[in-house]
């Protein structure tokens, strides 16, 4: 027998004059293998085509469907509604993000933002390459590491779960330290340490965090942002800065 789940969803529409910040209940038979994801799908198609809230891939990898479900940053179409004893599913947006409407928040407008903060590109060492030689070589170990940092889908669970994020909005957080790390690993790029000093190396960036660890707890990806936090604190604070 199938249940009724209850949904209490955050409902506002800045674009809308007047409107105001209110939660609306929906109720709805719950399917085998069903998702939060799924079950929003539903509720726009068969109650209210006014719902609003993202998604692209339904498959964990864009993190579009980032909100915070029961209280936790996460991705909707990888949250099973089963997981909820009581069949109760609060949802609401991602904080820390500006609001488009109910559930959708502009990750991209403060991805954008933070990436150019960062200057999150590789600055070459050699700057007049030969595109017709083959590439240079590089240890699987270190090759590793840089994809598992490019694994991030900036879907801004980490963000939304950081205290110093919510508290401070100049905090670089943990998407930022993992964009550093990415190219501080990697030999090809002409930054030094110093550099990345001067770019993350204040309150507002890796000695700002209090190490509270929400981005590891809620990242879907499972990435090692404390291994990269501690990685980016020993680079940075070593006597000339030099690892």
């Amino acid at each position: 027998m199938s249940r009724t789940l209850t949904f209490r969803i955050f409902r506002f529409d800045p674009q809308l004059p007047g409107d105001k910040p209110m939660m609306q209940e929906y109720q709805l038979q719950e399917a085998p293998g069903m998702t939060v994801f799924i079950a929003l799908n539903v509720l726009r198609e068969q109650q209210d085509p006014t719902l609003q809230f993202d998604f692209v891939c339904r498959a964990g990898i864009c993190g579009s469907c980032a909100m915070v479900i029961n209280g936790l940053p996460t991705l909707a179409c990888r949250t099973l509604t089963s997981n909820f004893n009581n069949g109760v599913i609060t949802l609401m947006p991602l904080p820390g993000f500006e609001l488009i409407g109910d559930l959708s928040v502009n990750t991209g407008k403060f991805m954008r933002a933070l990436s150019e903060r960062l200057q999150a590109w590789l600055n070459p060492k050699e700057v007049n390459q030969d595109m017709h030689r083959l590439e240079r070589p590089m240890e699987p170990e270190l090759a590793d590491a840089i994809y598992e940092s490019e694994r991030c889908i900036e879907c801004g669970c980490c963000v939304s779960a950081c205290a110093t994020a919510q508290m401070k909005e100049t905090f670089v957080g943990a998407v930022g330290f993992n964009k550093v790390a990415r190219f501080a690993l990697d030999d090809r790029d002409a930054r030094d340490a110093e550099e990345f000093y001067h770019i993350i190396g204040d309150e507002d960036g890796v000695f700002g965090c209090m190490t509270l660890l929400g981005c590891q707890d809620t990242c879907p990806k499972n990435l090692d942002h404390q291994g990269q936090i501690a990685y980016l604190r020993r680079k940075l604070s070593s006597p000339e800065r030099i690892i």
